[in-house]
């Protein structure tokens, strides 16, 4: 067996000591470089052996994006705001529709507050609107014969003109 920290043949009982939070096992010169680790020797416990780690189950990251369906409009306060008094709803009656609180319909119908996903929702049910801008919302506020390019059309372009 060899010294995890100089290489060098083992002579004698090997330590486990911890450098800079890695546990080693090494000779008794290189010993003096980390803090010795204690470890209890049961003779019924199994042995931890060096370099074999358990696998974790690593979760795959959320993200946040892949959960929007698009961008809430801009006028969306005054949008709430007409279709509720549209329905001639106070804003405690609609409050109550969603079951929220009329604080909340109040900061949001002046722009305070941007809803969340959960209370947009249910202002679209309750109020019949549609508070966010799809991709086809925005494709047909350009106007009908205005032409963007994209990224893939300068590239086919390119490639006509060699």
């Amino acid at each position: 067996m060899q010294c995890e920290l100089c290489g060098a043949p083992m002579q004698g009982p090997s330590k486990t000591i911890q450098i800079e939070g890695a546990e080693l096992s090494v000779c008794a010169r290189c010993a003096k470089h980390g803090t010795e680790v204690q470890q209890p020797r049961r003779k019924g416990a199994p042995q931890k052996k060096p370099g074999l780690a358990v696998p974790q189950t690593r979760r795959k990251p959320r993200d946040v994006f892949d959960l929007m369906e698009g961008e809430i409009v801009d006028d969306y306060a005054d949008r709430i705001r007409a279709a509720r008094e549209e329905k001639e709803w106070s804003a405690l009656d609609l409050a109550q529709a969603i079951k929220e609180r009329e604080v909340l319909i109040r900061k949001i119908e002046k722009g305070d507050l941007i809803p969340e996903d959960d209370v947009r929702r249910k202002l679209e049910k309750a109020l019949n609107i549609r508070l966010i801008d799809s991709a086809e919302d925005s494709t047909s506020a350009s106007g009908p014969g205005r032409v963007t390019m994209t990224v893939g059309d300068v590239i086919s372009f390119r490639k006509s003109r060699k």
